[in-house]
């Protein structure tokens, strides 16, 4: 099995932080598989049992359907105080308006995630691979989001063309960070980007796509990379390689290995 590129980044790349970041772990979903259903408390929903262990999730569904503030309220009832979601922009904003004429659907959006109140996180965008940059789409609905929404932002391009110094200075600008994605769409996705005080990495599973399970390896060369990034004051690590049952297995070894507090009461 080939090694996964995390293995192959050089740790040089990055230096070390000057502070100590709060580092959140956590999957997409909070699914438990039933291999994985002994390291949880068997008491409550899966929700429950999932956030008294693990400080963050990810929202995937909201990518593909809305849900009402009602359902998010529920979600943040159910976690402890300290919990935090990551929660996707629709893929009407991302893949269907292409980040265009998307004022309306956004402040619909940010409607419906104020149901988790404090406990909403990073909105994460997540954009199609055929999407390139372009100044004239990204600069409007940039300055769009930031008219009705100051809140941290992470984002995931996978077209070669965002990949230089001079959209991670305006996505710096904006406050928007730029996730370090494995497996990389070039090798400049591996570490963040763009503004430097939150850094979210997602790992999807390497070599194969949301299926293949990091070893022992590949956790301990990324809890060195979560640990080294510069300036960050908080840290997301977010595995997506959920079709197996393989992230929840990440997730928890990765937690150990850094030696992160399971969320606060």
């Amino acid at each position: 099995m080939p090694d996964s590129s995390f293995r192959r980044v050089r740790m040089g790349q990055l230096k070390p932080m000057g502070r100590t970041a709060d580092i959140r772990v956590g999957t997409a979903g909070w699914s438990i598989p039933r291999a994985a259903a002994i390291r949880f408390d068997p008491a409550g929903t899966h929700l429950e049992r999932y956030s008294r262990l693990l400080r963050c999730a990810e929202i995937n569904s909201s990518f593909h359907r809305p849900h009402a503030a009602a359902t998010y309220a529920k979600w943040r009832d159910s976690t402890p105080v300290d919990f935090r979601f990551a929660v996707k922009l629709p893929r009407t904003i991302t893949h269907e308006l292409k980040l265009q004429d998307a004022r309306q659907p956004f402040v619909t959006f940010l409607d419906q995630t104020d149901g988790l109140a404090e406990k909403r996180g990073p909105i994460l965008v997540q954009l199609p691979p055929s999407l390139s940059f372009d100044p004239s789409v990204v600069t409007p609905f940039l300055d769009v989001v930031r008219q009705v929404y100051k809140g941290p932002m992470v984002c995931e391009p996978r077209h070669a063309t965002w990949f230089s110094s001079a959209v991670a200075s305006l996505l710096d600008r904006y406050g928007i960070s730029r996730v370090a994605a494995d497996p990389p769409p070039v090798p400049e996705a591996t570490v963040p980007a763009g503004w430097p005080r939150v850094a979210y990495f997602r790992m999807h599973g390497s070599p194969r796509k949301y299926w293949s399970r990091y070893n022992e390896d590949d956790i301990a060369t990324l809890a060195a990379t979560v640990r080294s990034v510069p300036t960050a004051e908080e840290v997301w690590c977010v595995f997506d390689n959920t079709a197996s049952g393989a992230a929840i297995e990440n997730a928890w070894e990765l937690r150990e290995r850094l030696n992160v507090d399971s969320p606060l009461g």
